[in-house]
């Protein structure tokens, strides 16, 4: 699965706060997560977020992590 940094995915199991939805702020051989119901921020490895997630509810914004003009 291609994921990128801002993309909203939805996981199996819900949360204990009742949510499905996270964001993707780390990409790598770990995948950092912080849920969109109660912002507690998780880590899994790579393989273990591909078996545990049910599908990308939202791409990030492409020009988001473009790195326009400075």
């Amino acid at each position: 699965m291609e994921i990128q940094l801002g993309d909203i995915v939805r996981m199996k199991k819900p949360h204990p706060c009742g949510g499905t939805d996270w964001e993707i702020t780390r990409v790598g051989a770990d995948v950092k997560l912080k849920c969109l119901t109660c912002g507690r921020v998780v880590m899994l490895e790579r393989y273990v977020f591909e078996k545990r997630v049910k599908k990308l509810v939202r791409r990030a914004e492409e020009e988001e992590h473009a790195g326009g003009p400075c």
